[in-house]
Parts: C-alpha cells; structure tokens; sequence
C-alpha cells in the first residue's frame, strides 16, 4: 500500500510536470510525437533518482552525494530536452550545410536550457519532499509499532507479576482461616474462586468492566473479613454510573491490599480503611485510605511488587490520561487516582 502510495505520487508529479513543459513548448500533437522518448527517458532519469537514491543516501546523511547526483541528472536532462528543439532544420539534399557561424541564434539552447533547469530543479525539489514526507512518515508508523509491541511485551510481563502476588497473600488468607474456623474455610474458598477466575480469564483481555474490577475489591474484603466474626472498620464507596465502563484489569487492588497489609486492621483498634470508587462522564476517581502503624512504616521488598507494577501499568496504558497522588505522612497513607477513559 505504501509502495503504491509512493508511486502514484511520483507519477503524478512527473505527469504534471510532462503537461508543463508540453505546453511551453506549444502543445502541439507533432511536438509530442518527435519528443516522447526524451520525456520518457528524463522521467525516468529524474524520478528514479529520487524514489530510490533519495531514501538510502539521505538516510545515511550522505548530503554532498546527492547533490551532486541531483545537479548531474538534472543537467543531463535539460541538455537532451533543449538541445534537439532548437536546431534547425537539415538543409536540402545537395546542398552544403551551413557553417556554425551562418547559424543563426546558435546559441538559443541556453535561455531554453535554464528555463528547464529551472522547472526540472522545481520539480526535483518537490519530488524529493514528497518522497521525504512519506519516508518519514513510513519511519514513524514503524517506530510506533515497534513502541507498542515493547509495550505491549512489557504490559504482559507485568500481568504475570500479578497473579504470583496475589495467590502469595490469598493463600496466607486462607491458611489463617483455616486454622481458626473451619467452618468457614468453604465460604472462603468460594471468594478466592471467584477471585481466581476474574484473575486468570477475564483478565486476559485489555480492559474489562468496572464491576467486574469492583467485584474483586468486595470479594478480596470479604476474603479478609470472613476469618473473623470482628466487626472490621472498612467502609466503601461505589458510585458508579456506567458498569461496563472499561478499565485495566487488577489496575486498584494493588492499592487496597497495601492499605490491608499497612493498616495493621486485625490487631490494633484505632485504625481504619477506607475505598472509594466514582464514575462519572467517562472518567473514574478512585480513592483508599488506611491508616499505618510505626512498626510498618518500612516496607519490605515483596510488599512494594504491588505498588510499582502498578505505577508502570498506569504509565502504560494510561499514559498522560492519569493522575495519581500518593499522601504518606506518620499515621495514614492516602492515595487518590483519576483516570480519563476518553
């Protein structure tokens, strides 16, 4: 498609420039016949110069080259246009043919050959922008390309972190749970299978549906919850507009565990959590809260997996249709996203 583009171009600049000098030569239809193959031949010359010199000698910065190979072509063609239109005709048969001196005007070809110069040089000079313009343009579409297959390489390796994350704080959940009550290890293992298939299906495409992202927040809460007949300071907030509003899979979660691991919720009283999720007019606001204790102020290494893929998967997807602000003072950590959907 592209070779076509290219080629049409070049054919519709040189046809252009045929008429042109067509016309200044008179237009005649005896004109067109004795100088054909000299238009044919100076096209060629001229826009094989550019359609395949141009590309490889400007992309090597070799600039002095194809100059010169520009002004010798473009020389060559004038000579071979101006010269035969302008000598006179053959004197008769038997007669002897005038000397150069009794030529007259013998030097015509010269006002005719920078006047050809000047239109060849014109149309040289639009042939190679053109030719340049779409080269660039082919560069840039491969460049893009390139850019969104690393990112798209590097958005799955990103994924295949998460999964590993979250079965490694699930599976603790549930191995907690089972040695305090048994009897609710089967409710529990009912939210973790939800969890999982949201995990390890739904989430295989790009985007999913905000109901889908919130269902796992309220399964990984009660997944947390269920272990305990405590009555857990978590509230929640779901304003939400459009369900199927589309948004990157296992995107919030990692902001909900970190406030469940820094809260400390289970063993000290005066803490809270909580998380909201707005949706209005094609953007999402998301917001959690916890408080933190002393003791977990400094986070471990596993522990920051969550937030940095995160930040990464937002950079990528997202790019600059996201803002994230982070608040972390001595007692909370607050942390407020704002994603643009369109």
């Amino acid at each position: 498609m592209k070779q076509t583009k290219r080629f049409l171009l070049q054919v519709a600049l040189w046809m252009t420039l045929w008429v042109i000098l067509w016309f200044f030569e008179g237009g005649s239809i005896q004109f067109l016949k004795e100088n054909l193959l000299v238009y044919i031949f100076q096209i060629i010359l001229l826009a094989g110069l550019i359609y395949y010199a141009a590309p490889v000698l400007l992309l090597n910065k070799k600039y002095s080259t194809f100059f010169i190979l520009c002004l010798s072509a473009i020389i060559v063609a004038c000579f071979i246009m101006s010269y035969p239109f302008t000598l006179p005709d053959a004197p008769p048969m038997g007669n002897r043919g005038p000397r150069m001196n009794d030529i007259p005007n013998f030097r015509k070809p010269i006002p005719k050959f920078f006047v050809n110069f000047l239109i060849l040089s014109i149309s040289v000079v639009i042939g190679i922008f053109l030719e340049t313009l779409i080269f660039a343009q082919k560069k840039e579409e491969e460049t893009i390309k390139n850019l969104n297959e690393k990112l798209e390489t590097e958005l799955k390796l990103l994924k295949s972190q998460i999964n590993p994350h979250f079965l490694f704080n699930t599976l603790n959940n549930i191995y907690a749970l089972s040695a305090i009550d048994t009897g609710k290890t089967q409710e529990s293992i009912s939210y973790l299978s939800n969890m999982l298939r949201y995990v390890l299906y739904e989430c295989e495409q790009p985007t999913v549906p905000l109901k889908k992202e919130i269902e796992y927040i309220e399964n990984y809460i009660k997944l947390f919850t269920v272990k305990s007949s405590k009555k857990y300071p978590i509230t929640t907030l779901f304003e939400i507009q459009n369900k199927n509003t589309p948004i990157a899979p296992m995107l919030l979660i990692p902001f909900v565990e970190n406030a469940f691991k820094h809260s400390n919720i289970e063993k000290i009283e005066d803490t809270f959590i909580h998380i909201s999720v707005k949706e209005k007019d094609n953007e999402i606001y998301f917001e959690v809260e916890n408080t933190k204790t002393e003791s977990l102020k400094q986070k471990d290494a596993v522990g920051g997996i969550g937030l940095s893929n995160v930040k990464k998967r937002l950079e990528i997807v997202y790019s600059n249709r996201y803002t994230l602000d982070i608040k972390n003072n001595n007692h909370s950590f607050k942390v407020n996203l704002r994603l643009q959907l369109a």
